[in-house]
């Protein structure tokens, strides 16, 4: 079914949401429970800390349609999930990893800010 534009006009067309302040005790199928009610999901991600084996209390829920992660969003920023308050928005997209943090010119003007504050500083 096509959905025509003066519908979705204003919509996000992101269809993942990030999802914050989830508690340890939260899993896969419970985070698929609070939000399958908003349409089909396609994946869900609970990124865990490899060094504790914990959740780090944040995830990922991907949906098919972009009117469905708007919908999710509407209804679940700031609901309650296992007594914790969850935080809802839209995810950003991950910036290019296969890239030095360094080769970046932001790395270069903020290490050039850094040697003349410590230069000013280092004048007193």
């Amino acid at each position: 079914m096509d959905i025509p534009e003066s519908l979705t006009k204003g919509v996000n067309k992101k269809n993942v949401l990030y999802v914050g302040g989830i508690s340890d005790d939260v899993t896969v199928d419970i985070l698929r429970a609070a939000f399958i009610p908003f349409g089909n999901i396609n994946d869900i991600i609970l990124p865990m800390d490899h060094k504790t084996q914990k959740l780090k209390g944040f995830g990922f829920v991907d949906f098919e349609l972009p009117e469905d992660a708007a919908d999710a969003l509407d209804n679940m920023h700031e609901s309650e999930i296992f007594g914790r308050v969850i935080r809802c928005s839209i995810a950003k997209p991950i910036k290019n990893l296969n890239k030095a943090v360094w080769s970046s010119d932001d790395y270069h003007r903020n290490e050039e800010n850094e040697e003349n504050k410590n230069t000013v500083d280092g004048d007193d």
